[in-house]
């Protein structure tokens, strides 16, 4: 049997953050940028999060604060950010 791991998935260790926009939408995005999403409900937020990071509950982390779906980084930036 061949396991599949989600395309976007490049490290167990991925952290990625949920909470609320300001229009109450929830987030879900990985700590660098790679991935996210807009979601009606919580749970479907951290379906997402879990899908995408590989099932790694222990690295989803809820913020009390807002957080907006920021997708505008790019590959390269993420890369050098990851070498720094």
């Amino acid at each position: 049997m061949k396991l599949v791991e989600p395309p976007s998935c490049s490290s167990p260790s991925a952290i990625v953050f949920i909470g609320r926009n300001r229009q109450g939408q929830w987030v879900a995005q990985e700590q660098n940028g790679l991935y996210g999403g807009l979601f009606v409900s919580r749970a479907q937020a951290i379906k997402y999060a879990l899908f995408e990071n590989g099932q790694h509950a222990e690295t989803i982390v809820e913020l009390p604060r807002e957080i907006e779906l920021d997708m505008g980084k790019s590959p390269s930036t993420i890369v050098a950010q990851r070498a720094a």
